[in-house]
């Protein structure tokens, strides 16, 4: 066991690390709002856990952000009380039946059991009325930074997601930095300093076949929810096919018979309207009852014991891909080569993109793998918008063109019933809602930011018109995608105003946003009138 106690200026720090080699040499250095740490190894190396501990005067009236693990984790402002659910009190049984603990950061980090203890990953701030105290990680591709706020100790802890990584030579553990100042000023810095230029995409408005039909999908729905669009005074840019054109999850080129003359017709459709056709796909995932792992279980992600790693319980329940397997990036390269280049689809989202990094490897932390992942999916990609979803956000930075950067909206308010205690990661309107205004800071920096679909509809949901008028609001205001899964064809007049309305708000119009623990408003201009919305956050 290795371990090392600094005193510095400023903080005391305590960090432990250990190694099989006696070899190991460490460099932690403070340099102003700076902490840089380093390992340097003569031999083989294996982490056990590294974590550097320092105090921050925490105050009653803080407001606390950490970002959660993925797109889809609920991320918003706490108050210093504040505490994050985990499946502690999911039976044991459940999860392992329906992998629910896959979906996000339960099976590698530690949940704070008292109130008061919230972590997050890779960056996270604390607010002081109008000022920001902001901790960002700079070394993120070596593995995934965990950060933790404790009030009850007045404690900030970084702690690297390694355990198990081997390594030789350098290793860049900790690179942190504080900010201080308005939220613009910290995060334009933060961004600076990780060397992402901002995000160079217009705003997006489009349609996609996901909220209303679900799976359930055809070629004459989706010849019907284009038609809709004819006569419009403006139509979107994109049009979106969602989950349900193919054989199962993983079988991208094998269409089921709900599409009898295949994607390139909808695809020429879609462009001879006037929009970009765009198309779903999961990359990294493969459903238990598809060709491909059927024909290909070699392509699994597999354990050290050789178990294939379930991704979660979606469809017939699906397992992630192996992406150095030279088979199954034979496989995608070949799937993107036709999605793209022979059926002409032009927006690529891609999502449950974290199904590649469920486990890490003995060479590679769970960050590095996810890195590898979205470089590859950029190659792939060429010169096609990818719209990221379901994927750790740090390894997406500039990476793709936009990303969801909330959970799936419900057609009611919170979701699912059965589903809304499991895991973090459930759809919900509420949640999604929330990751849209707090995770603001992202649109137009790390991406151009996707906060979901907005619907107008009155049949089939459940939202009350209040809440339906709010959810377009907010992905109006902070969004960078304003998609919509209505067929607007069936609007009346009152929705199609409502529809062209929405369209004219953007970020600018926002005069105020004011967060406590209890309540969430945001205040606006639109029509040259001061407008508010008032937020429910339980």
């Amino acid at each position: 066991m290795s371990t090392l106690q600094i005193k510095t200026r400023d903080f005391a720090c305590e960090t432990s690390a250990s190694g099989e080699t006696a070899a190991l040499r460490w460099d932690l250095r403070e340099s102003g709002e700076r902490i840089t740490l380093r390992l340097e190894s003569a031999g083989e190396t294996e982490l056990k856990e590294i974590r550097l501990r320092f105090t921050f005067p925490f105050e009653k009236r803080d407001m606390l952000y950490l970002n959660g693990y993925q797109s889809w984790t609920d991320s918003r402002e706490r108050g210093v009380r504040g505490r994050m659910r985990s499946l502690d009190r999911v039976p044991g049984a459940l999860v392992k039946r329906f992998s629910f603990d896959r979906y996000g950061d339960y099976r590698f980090v530690a949940y704070g059991r008292r109130h008061g203890q919230q972590h997050g990953f890779t960056y996270g701030y604390v607010r002081r009325g109008e000022a920001f105290t902001l901790f960002g990680s700079l070394a993120e591709e070596s593995g995934f930074t965990v950060l933790r706020f404790d009030t009850n100790d007045n404690s900030v802890t970084l702690e690297k997601d390694c355990r198990g990584h081997r390594f030789t030579g350098d290793y860049t553990v900790f690179d942190l930095v504080i900010l201080r100042g308005t939220e613009d000023a910290v995060f334009d810095e933060y961004f600076r300093l990780l060397n992402i230029p901002p995000a160079k995409g217009r705003r997006l408005t489009g349609y996609t076949s996901w909220y209303n039909l679900y799976e359930n999908i055809s070629e004459a729905s989706i010849e019907n929810d284009l038609r809709g669009f004819e006569g419009s005074k403006k139509l979107p840019d994109v049009f979106q096919i969602d989950d349900g054109y193919e054989n199962a999850v993983g079988d991208w080129l094998v269409q089921n018979e709900r599409f009898p003359h295949g994607m390139k017709r909808a695809a020429d459709a879609i462009r001879a309207a006037g929009m970009l056709p765009g198309i779903w796909l999961a990359p990294f995932a493969a459903e238990k009852k598809s060709i491909l792992v059927k024909e290909h279980p070699d392509w699994l992600l597999r354990d050290e014991n050789g178990e294939p790693q379930p991704g979660g319980c979606n469809w017939s329940g699906f397992y992630g891909l192996d992406i150095y397997n030279p088979g199954v990036r034979a496989y995608l390269k070949e799937v993107f080569d036709t999605v793209v280049r022979d059926w002409g689809y032009g927006l690529l989202k891609l999502d449950f993109l974290y199904a590649c990094c469920l486990i890490p490897r003995r060479d590679k932390t769970r960050a590095q793998v996810m890195y590898d992942g979205m470089r590859l999916l950029r190659e792939l990609a060429g010169d096609a918008l990818i719209l990221g979803c379901g994927v750790p956000l740090a390894p997406a930075f500039g990476m793709v063109d936009y990303c969801r950067i909330g959970c799936d909206m419900s057609l009611n308010w919170l979701g699912d019933l059965q589903l809304r205690p499991f895991h973090r990661e459930v759809p919900s309107t509420r949640n999604t809602i929330l990751n849209t205004v707090f995770r603001r800071h992202l649109d137009g920096r790390a991406f151009r930011n996707d906060p979901d679909v907005f619907l107008l509809r009155d049949d089939n949901i459940s939202l009350s018109p209040s809440e339906r008028e709010l959810l377009a609001t907010v992905n109006a205001l902070f969004g960078g995608v304003l998609f919509t899964s209505d067929n607007v064809g069936a609007y009346d007049e009152e929705k199609r105003e409502a529809y062209e309305r929405i369209e004219t708000l953007d970020r600018s119009c926002v005069t105020l946003i004011k967060s406590t623990p209890r309540k969430l408003a945001v205040s606006y201009r639109a029509g040259g009138k001061k407008r508010r919305l008032n937020i429910p956050l339980r």
